[in-house]
């Protein structure tokens, strides 16, 4: 080692200097996707994406646009899900975690593709979220296809056998008649000359499990892309047999997903009606800002609606600024799917309750 002073703290510099280069690089993860569940072509059609350089914003929406189009599970994309009427509708979410822009429809009808619309929403208007036909007619005049049936055999065939079951499990509570698929009426309505109406006993009847197997309500993507930007989407059909014009968590900001660039991102699934109660994903990314580890994170967001409803179903998935992710759930096994620089392909990863 030179005895000059000068030259010696010169070469510490330029040492830290490579060791603090070397660093950076090993702890980058990203370009980055996550999603819920084992979609495992949304994520490669979202991966080829943003490895080929597109932005967050555009990989999430190609990654949400590819399950829509092979209908996930049937809960997400045109042809599942019908609700009281055998209609299927989209509600769908994009936000760009750099400029906190978020489009949003919801109950839109006659329009297959709902990740592509949310995305005209937040390019082409002031707002925040369209809803019900006029969501279409906007989706329609700015270049989607349609209007179009968004129903299929299979969703008619699913709703058949539901009105031969007398319309049972529903989401209706604290109504009459029993027995019957409606008109339904309050249960402390005056009128009582139909001696034949009982009040549903919601105490018998099982919550509907449009949150159980093959029926999994959202696809919920983040994406890092190679400038480290992050964004979110989301996509759903909605809850099976849902009252006709309900809205989940899908399309809402902070509940089926959120994303800060400074912070990181999250993406949710699971019962939206109760979810959207709590904005667990923007509880998440708050709890990262705050300097909670990801695990951590998704763990506490899920602690705090089971202390509410412990019968929840749900689950998160936490991603940091730098890639790190993991996710938390409560009544169900969770998988999330991940593809990032280290991996060859798709893979899955398994959250216990």
């Amino acid at each position: 080692m030179s005895s000059n002073p000068l030259i010696f703290i010169l070469l510490l510099s330029l040492l830290s200097l490579v060791v603090g280069h070397h660093g950076s690089v090993e702890l980058k993860q990203y370009p980055l996707v996550v999603s819920t569940w084992p979609f495992i072509e949304a994520v490669r059609a979202a991966w080829s994406a943003v490895d080929a350089g597109a932005s967050a914003v555009d990989s999430v929406v190609e990654g949400c646009s590819t399950c829509e189009e092979l209908r996930c599970d049937g809960t997400v994309g045109p042809g599942g899900s019908p609700d009281e009427n055998a209609e299927t509708t989209m509600d769908a979410m994009v936000m760009d975690g750099v400029t906190m822009e978020v489009g949003a429809v919801a109950a839109m009808r006659y329009v297959k593709d709902g990740i592509k619309a949310a995305r005209l929403v937040m390019q082409h208007t002031e707002h925040t979220l369209l809803v019900g036909e006029k969501a279409s007619e906007f989706a329609i005049s700015m270049g989607l296809p349609g209007p179009t049936n968004l129903s299929s055999s299979e969703s008619i065939e699913k709703w058949t056998e539901w009105k031969k079951s007398s319309c049972q499990p529903n989401f209706r509570k604290n109504v009459l008649p029993a027995n019957d698929c409606g008109p339904y009426r309050p249960n402390n309505y005056l009128d009582l000359s139909d001696e034949t109406c009982s009040v549903i006993d919601r105490s018998q009847i099982r919550r509907l499990p449009h949150v159980g197997l093959h029926s999994h309500d959202t696809i919920s993507m983040a994406v890092i892309d190679r400038t480290g930007h992050i964004a979110v989407g989301t996509s759903t059909n909605g809850a099976t047999f849902k009252i006709p014009g309900r809205v989940g968590d899908g399309p809402i900001a902070g509940s089926s997903a959120y994303a800060i660039d400074e912070v990181g991102a999250c993406c949710a699934t699971g019962d939206g009606d109760i979810m959207m109660r709590f904005l667990p994903c923007y509880q998440v990314v708050e709890s990262m800002r705050l300097g909670m580890e990801p695990k951590l994170a998704a763990k506490d967001a899920i602690a705090r609606i089971t202390k509410k409803f412990p019968n929840f179903i749900g689950a998160v998935v936490a991603v940091s600024k730098t890639g790190e992710h993991a996710g938390a759930c409560h009544g169900w096994t969770f998988r999330y799917s991940v593809r990032s620089l280290a991996m060859k392909d798709v893979e899955v990863f398994t959250v216990l309750p």
